[in-house]
């Protein structure tokens, strides 16, 4: 057999280096699209997390020129107010004991008394379902004169409305200690968690402790919405001066 010749080797050398060539390339290609898919996903990602607290802080900018009365409907969206005769001033219960409120949400009932927990701060005006404190302690800051807007789990998913109340809580987050800001938004969780549904077609609560250490009323008002007129009339007609304790934080 005769021996290949030095052409012969040459071009078999070049087709070898011609399809090692394309194999490079071909990988660097595949290497470059999966470097700029993995740049995408990450874009993507970054976009995701940091939408959601950009979208937040554009929405309370827009709240920021409103009193109170202009963010969310207006006041027809709710029920007339409700009262009860009120028992359990300064009724404390240990830390811990779980008290079953007998209406959704409570005006008044035992509570707990415990320094930073019962009642919640003070400078802590607005609270969803993972940082809410316990019913018992809340019932505590009733007690004190605050106004409590309770919201349910159908407002908790619709972001508009939770910007208005977040709109409204930041209205009274001011720092000092006047005590008119006595006001928290808080969840209504599942039945499981806190109790009965508010009363159907109902999804917003303002409720209120009035009176003092011998007599007292539980106030109630139920709205569809959010209501930021409903909440300033509510507010004015029941101040945090006319709760039993009105004089503690």
């Amino acid at each position: 057999m005769a021996k290949p010749s030095k052409s012969d080797k040459s071009a078999r050398q070049a087709l070898i280096d011609s399809a090692m060539k394309k194999q490079r390339s071909a990988e660097k290609r595949r290497s470059n699209i999966i470097v700029t898919v993995c740049v995408i996903i990450a874009l993507g990602l970054i976009g995701a997390a940091s939408y959601q607290p950009i979208k937040n802080a554009l929405d309370l900018r827009k709240y920021s020129s409103l009193e109170v009365a202009e963010v969310g409907a207006a006041a027809s969206v709710c029920q007339d107010v409700v009262t009860e005769d009120a028992t359990d001033v300064n009724n404390h219960v240990p830390q811990g004991t779980e008290v079953t409120y007998e209406t959704s949400p409570p005006a008044f009932g035992p509570h707990w008394n415990v320094a930073g927990v019962a009642p919640a701060p003070f400078t802590e005006k607005f609270y969803d379902a993972d940082d809410r404190p316990e019913l018992e302690a809340l019932v505590h800051n009733l007690e004190h004169g605050y106004t409590i807007l309770w919201y349910d789990e159908s407002v908790a998913e619709d972001a508009g409305q939770i910007s208005e109340i977040k709109a409204i809580a930041k209205k009274f987050d001011l720092e000092d200690t006047n005590f008119r800001l006595k006001f928290i938004a808080a969840p209504w969780l599942s039945s499981d968690e806190d109790g009965d549904p508010f009363p159907e077609g109902q999804h917003v609560a303002m409720t209120h402790w009035k009176g003092d250490e011998t007599s007292s009323t539980g106030v109630w008002q139920y709205c569809s919405e959010t209501s930021g007129e409903a909440l300033e009339t509510f507010m004015a007609d029941y101040p945090y001066t006319d709760s039993p304790e009105s004089g503690a934080l």
